[in-house]
């Protein structure tokens, strides 16, 4: 070997070395990040699931499960929302569903297409992250919540004008 490829290769490696370093302390920010945040759900204790957090459990199966997967488990093109919510706080998560994501290269073929114009996924995005994080938590289980809180006239009014009635 030559001491010039002798040390390309040592750079090569420290390089490589310090991307990793960064890529690991990044997903370990957003990771505190993620749980350091306030909870977006109420369970009682009884069981009871609040009405945002019951209302994203129908919106997200009417829209977000043909891609995700039954109760944000996954599939075999989408990723588990509730492994992604442990490391993406509401913003990232916010980010991702308004503008979609691509990451397309030699190893991965990940596209979300955006859903920043779709009012069926807008106006009830808090919902359907809180239901997710509930989820991601282990605070809700699998299928839908036994029971729930009634649809309070503030989250009607709100849904009617968000949805233009």
């Amino acid at each position: 070997m030559t001491f010039e490829w002798r040390m390309s290769l040592a750079f090569a490696v420290a390089l490589c070395g310090a991307m990793i370093a960064q890529v690991m302390e990044s997903r370990a920010q957003d990771t505190v990040a993620a749980t350091d945040e306030e909870k977006p759900y109420k369970i009682a204790e009884d069981g009871t699931t609040d009405w945002p957090t019951f209302s994203g459990f129908r919106r997200y199966n009417s829209i977000c499960h043909t891609c995700h997967g039954p109760d944000g488990v996954g599939s075999t093109f989408a990723p588990a929302l509730t492994e992604s919510l442990k490391r993406l706080n509401y913003e990232q998560f916010t980010e991702i569903v308004v503008n979609g994501k691509q990451e397309v290269n030699t190893a991965v073929q990940k596209k979300m297409p955006a859903f920043g114009t779709d009012p069926n996924v807008m106006c009830y995005l808090d919902d359907i992250y809180a239901y997710l994080k509930a989820r991601s938590d282990g605070a809700v289980g699998r299928g839908r919540p036994d029971k729930h809180a009634d649809k309070p006239p503030e989250a009607a009014e709100a849904e009617n004008a968000c949805m233009g009635n």
